[in-house]
């Protein structure tokens, strides 16, 4: 009987050794850990202490990205926000998502990050900005698989900080605050952008609650939180009320600083969001969910330059050439740190990884076959160390298309952007070797002609 237990014993350990054997890449391939990836809305390469920043403070964010991995070639999906989030989203580059620039609602054949986690039994939420599409439109949140949604349906409306009401699971979640809105048929926001007159109410502050006690409602399921904070994008429609568009509560710590009010507003509103994230980050401790818990923290796009505020006022777009709205380094690189202790080692990477590269990570993550439809590549080997299992891109493509039409494309260290304005039958061809020219201050073209032709050719199988 002893002889037998001992052999028992025996072939336990066996398996428990064969289970724990391989890569940290392997052993968490279906692993399901909670995720939340909070994104910030137009914050600059430049904007947080740990890529550079000198004057806002960003304490928490700095910690996390020191327990953490920090990318320094991580891309948005878009240089503007709906676009940028439906990359996200969907785990497709410009070529192949359905919202191009301005809003327009996912479809109803998309398939999201959220729905392939809910296909692998997580709890999804959305809180913030989601701006893909509102009620009764096959965008709207809780139709593309959130099962709980809060805040800004209408990226629009999500302008002001201090709105009438926000939208919970479908519904109005009336607010103390009163706003005007715009009633000129002229502007583009008529009906829905808005300006607060009477300020209760900031909707980050409730982001944040919810956001919280959403983590602690504690059940067996994993979850994931989608937390799109409207921080530090301006309120565009601030014109209603004859004020800068960078709204906060306070200027925190800033409030002594001899600058304009619209610089300390900003700055309080970068510091004030760093505040949100040590808040999830303490909480995730405080409930021991911390080392099952993967946290991302980025961008949708590089900064702006409206509402009052300036690049300049504290090197926004950092080392980076131009911001929103531009095809340039400044308007699509953006920070990104994970955060899963215990499991990705700490440091620096230059892997370029990309929006679009979260959803095979999701389907990994959870154990789900990766959509033939995503245009990414998981990074996961990446956030475990283990590079040699790292697949890479053969090419990254954005475009951007208003009156005038830009495209860009990157392969290895080449980056090729392109730039067509109708108006006055004029079109730039500027190529850069990112490698030693981040700031893309020398076009070398000319130099390159047939590198100019191989990304051109990329270009025009979506244009």
């Amino acid at each position: 009987m002893k002889k037998r237990t001992l052999l028992y014993v025996a072939f336990i350990a066996l398996l428990c050794s064969c289970e724990n054997t391989g890569s940290a890449y392997e052993r968490a391939k279906g692993a399901k850990p909670n995720i939340i990836f909070i994104l910030a809305d137009d914050l600059g390469y430049g904007d947080l202490g740990c890529y550079g920043q000198k004057t806002i403070l960003t304490p928490h964010i700095d910690r996390m990205a020191s327990e953490g991995l920090r990318f320094t070639q991580h891309y948005a999906g878009a240089t503007v926000c709906a676009p940028s989030r439906n990359s996200l989203m969907t785990g497709q580059h410009m070529g192949h998502t359905t919202i191009k620039s301005m809003e327009k609602p996912i479809k109803d054949n998309d398939l999201t990050v959220a729905e392939v986690l809910k296909g692998a039994g997580y709890r999804t939420g959305v809180i913030g900005k989601w701006g893909l599409g509102n009620v009764g439109t096959s965008g709207y949140a809780n139709a593309q698989g959130f099962d709980y949604s809060f805040g800004y349906y209408d990226q629009i409306r999500a302008h002001n900080y201090y709105p009438d009401y926000l939208m919970e699971n479908g519904e109005k979640f009336p607010l103390k605050n009163e706003v005007v809105y715009v009633t000129d048929s002229t502007n583009y926001a008529v009906g829905i952008g808005n300006a607060a007159v009477k300020k209760k109410e900031y909707s980050n502050d409730l982001f944040t609650q919810k956001a919280l006690d959403y983590i602690k409602n504690d059940t067996k399921e994993p979850f994931f939180l989608y937390l799109a904070y409207t921080i530090p994008h301006a309120n565009n429609e601030s014109f209603l009320i004859n004020e800068h568009g960078m709204e906060v509560p306070d200027f925190g710590i800033y409030d002594k600083e001899p600058w304009p009010s619209e610089k300390k507003a900003g700055a309080s509103m970068i510091t004030r969001l760093d505040s949100y994230v040590g808040q999830i980050l303490d909480l995730l401790k405080e409930n021991n969910l911390d080392e099952n818990t993967l946290v991302i923290f980025t961008s949708d796009n590089g900064p702006h330059q409206e509402g009052g505020w300036r690049l300049d006022y504290f090197d926004s777009n950092g080392p980076l050439r131009g911001m929103k709205r531009d095809l340039y380094e400044g308007g699509i690189r953006v920070p990104f740190i994970a955060r899963w202790p215990g499991k990705i080692k700490k440091g620096e990477t230059d892997q370029v990884v990309s929006f679009w590269d979260f959803l095979p990570t999701a389907c990994e993550l959870s154990g789900q076959d990766q959509p033939i439809s995503t245009d990414g590549i998981s990074y996961l080997p990446t956030l475990l160390g283990d590079n040699e299992q790292q697949e890479q891109h053969s090419f990254l493509y954005w475009e951007f298309k208003t009156s005038i039409s830009r495209h860009a494309v990157r392969s290895g260290d080449y980056k090729l952007v392109t730039i067509k304005d109708p108006k006055i039958d004029s079109t730039s061809i500027e190529l850069y070797n990112l490698a030693d020219d981040i700031s893309e201050k020398r076009n070398i073209a000319d130099q390159n002609p047939a590198m100019v032709s191989d990304l051109e050719a990329i270009i025009n199988r979506f244009r």
